[in-house]
């Protein structure tokens, strides 16, 4: 039986003019927990537009498709929608980068995508992006916080994510997050 990398979580918010994006630390293979305290989330930079990104699955893969989205970020001058749609045509089309095993999640300001190597570019409709296994509790969690608190949106990012590590066995409390304000 082939073992695989499991999910994490990753989670970004957007409150007034900030964003916010943070991820666990946990990297676990098959049934065992191998690292406490990677760093999955990381910030990118093309003109005056500042992007956050994070990944869920392989970290070799996620390193990879987060250079090939810098270059693509600097082929299209920072735009971040253009630049997902065709790191995503390149990732499901690409001999080598079809083979990738990770998801994304990049925002800026105005927008936030998921991204797949199927294909796949989701943007969502509120804002909150949240991918890997804890996604699901750290995103309502997020939303709880944004419609009943007036906490900031790196604040917002950590309690969530501490949320998903009480239930999520993927992921841990060591937590990394980012912010543009």
């Amino acid at each position: 039986m082939e073992k695989r990398f499991r999910s994490t979580t990753i989670l970004g918010v957007r409150r007034n003019t900030t964003i916010a994006l943070g991820g666990d630390g946990q990297v676990t293979f098959g049934d065992m927990a191998l690292k406490q305290k990677a760093v999955k989330v990381r910030q990118f930079k093309s003109g005056k537009n500042q992007i956050l990104g994070g990944f869920a699955g392989a970290a070799a893969d996620a390193l990879t498709l987060f250079e090939k989205f810098e270059q693509k970020l600097d082929e299209y001058g920072g735009d971040l929608k253009r630049s997902v749609v065709e790191l995503a045509k390149e990732w499901r089309t690409d001999k080598y980068l079809r083979h990738l095993d990770a998801l994304l999640a990049l925002m800026d300001k105005k927008s936030s995508f998921i991204v797949s190597g199927d294909g796949n570019v989701i943007e969502p409709d509120g804002p909150v992006v949240a991918i890997g296994s804890g996604g699901g509790f750290a995103q309502s969690a997020a939303i709880a916080f944004l419609e009943s608190t007036k906490m900031k949106a790196g604040e917002i990012v950590n309690k969530s994510l501490k949320i998903a590590s009480d239930l999520c066995i993927y992921t841990n409390d060591s937590i990394t997050v980012m912010e543009i304000k």
